[in-house]
């Protein structure tokens, strides 16, 4: 059999050499910013020396320091990943492409609550963008407390920093890799898309995309910063360290995991605040103005934006670890006090809305709109206002029968239709995320054609969203474009 060398590319800092895979090439582990180790984990990511020679770039690289996450009953280990691969040299991006010339762009960034998750995801294979004409690039960004808790003397939100730092990457050099660095579509999923919405509101990142897709992020997930010292207070506590820079510099990589895994249950409402993640996780970003905001006030406002979440979000939170069919009234309006200034009011909203849902599905509902719908929906409104360039919404609406039927639409559960790999072994079966039944035969390649034709075209193909009509592409085994979904709910939030 013929070895055939891999694909060689020059980059800004140096040669790397990939893989070709049928009519594509894969380049795995670039890095595009210096590895982190002691005081630099808490510093502005900087930029990578360069290398003599060619760098080997066939083989996946380390992950951001994480602790192993389960959820439950459905096996997420193709959203995860596998973990924490260590090494510290993990800001890098892998990069998917067809190398021929110009093409558009799309960079993504994974979710996973702001701790876990990287590019080596099986989900996250960037195979079939490239088939497609595009080049993939998908990055991995600081986790935890190195990423985002917010220290005295450190600057803030540093795996955000990280994300404008690979786009940074991306402007200087997709353009050997056969992409239109004019051209760039960033795009992200749960905490990745909550970070591509403050991404949207952070001025140094202007000009280095031209289109964002956030999928179930949110607009309103930042904390505040007084929110943000109870978790550093906390985190300093658990490590018994003072709270500056310097007592976290010198912690190591697996007590800052360790003590990151215990902080829950800390009280986060404030005399101006609610805790905007619900108990859910200690980490987002940190910003005293929320980004949709920031977006109202017409920052991006020239980018062009597709965005949306899924019809039960809020299910993967509860099915998986049984508390979905045990729900109980006391429930439903513990979930609406976790969420909203005026609970009872919200929860008769939902009651009104929904004549015949179970305590499962309210409590849901709530959960989902509290930590997606209300901030999505608020993120698309801001952005609609500003008349430069255009709005798109959709809800992703086909539901999984994985866990006896009971998954449904929930969070996450568009994503391999958006990378077109539903086929993948590891996503079928009854505690697998797309369940025991074949998803419709057409599902994957149209999701993934819509993502890939806003990408090069800044259309997906159905009405923009305005504040009158709120056009909305639900997408399901049938697609239909509905206006202002779900409009007594949205009203609720406002």
């Amino acid at each position: 059999m013929n070895h055939h060398p891999g694909p060689i590319v020059t980059t800004a800092q140096g040669a790397v050499r990939g893989l070709r895979q049928g009519d594509i090439s894969v380049f795995l582990n670039i890095p595009y910013a210096a590895p982190l180790r002691g005081a630099s984990r808490f510093a502005p990511p900087q930029p990578h020396e360069p290398w003599d020679g060619v760098r080997d770039a066939t083989v996946p690289g380390p992950t951001a320091p994480q602790s192993e996450r389960k959820l439950g009953r459905i096996d997420m280990s193709p959203y995860f990943g596998p973990g924490w691969s260590r090494g510290e040299d993990y800001l890098t991006v892998n990069v998917f492409t067809p190398q021929a010339g110009d093409l558009p762009v799309m960079v993504f960034v994974h979710g996973g609550g702001f701790v876990a998750g990287s590019t080596r995801s099986a989900m996250y294979d960037g195979s079939a963008f490239a088939r497609d004409s595009v080049v993939l690039v998908t990055l991995n960004y600081r986790l935890g407390i190195a990423g985002f808790l917010d220290i005295p003397g450190a600057p803030a939100n540093r795996g955000l920093l990280d994300v404008v730092a690979a786009l940074r990457w991306v402007r200087e050099n997709i353009a050997v890799f056969g992409g239109d660095p004019h051209n760039v579509t960033l795009f992200g999923q749960s905490a990745g898309a909550t970070i591509i919405g403050g991404v949207l509101a952070t001025p140094e990142a202007t000009g280095l995309f031209r289109r964002a897709i956030v999928q179930s992020g949110s607009g309103l997930g930042a904390f505040t910063t007084e929110q943000a010292a109870r978790v550093t207070q906390a985190a300093a506590g658990a490590l018994g360290i003072g709270t500056d820079v310097d007592a976290f510099a010198n912690i190591s990589d697996e007590r800052l995991v360790e003590a990151a895994s215990r902080l829950v249950g800390i009280d986060l409402w404030t005399d101006t605040a609610r805790d905007p993640l619900i108990g859910l996780s200690p980490f987002s970003l940190v910003l005293d103005t929320q980004p949709a905001e920031s977006v109202a006030a017409g920052l991006s406002a020239d980018v062009d934006l597709l965005i949306g979440t899924n019809t039960e979000e809020g299910n993967l939170y509860l099915v998986p670890v049984d508390k979905y069919a045990t729900s109980t009234a006391w429930d439903v309006d513990d979930a609406a006090a976790r969420s909203h200034p005026n609970p009872a009011q919200l929860v008769e909203t939902y009651r009104k809305a929904r004549p015949e849902a179970s305590f499962g599905e309210l409590r849901s509902a709530v959960m989902g709109d509290a930590l997606f719908g209300a901030g999505s929906r608020a993120l698309a409104g801001a952005h609609a206002a500003h008349p430069k360039s255009a709005t798109f919404h959709y809800e992703f609406a086909w539901r999984s029968h994985a866990l006896d039927g009971q998954l449904g639409a929930t969070h996450a559960m568009e994503l391999p239709f958006v990378f077109d790999v539903a086929h993948l072994p590891r996503l079928s079966g009854p505690v697998a995320l797309l369940g025991p039944d074949k998803p419709p035969a057409d599902l994957a390649a149209r999701v993934h054609e819509v993502w890939v034709r806003f990408a090069r075209t800044g259309d997906p193909g159905w009405d923009p969203y305005d504040n009158e009509r709120r056009a909305t592409m639900r997408i399901d085994a049938e697609w239909l474009q509905v206006d202002d979904p779900r409009s007594e709910e949205r009203q609720a939030w406002i």
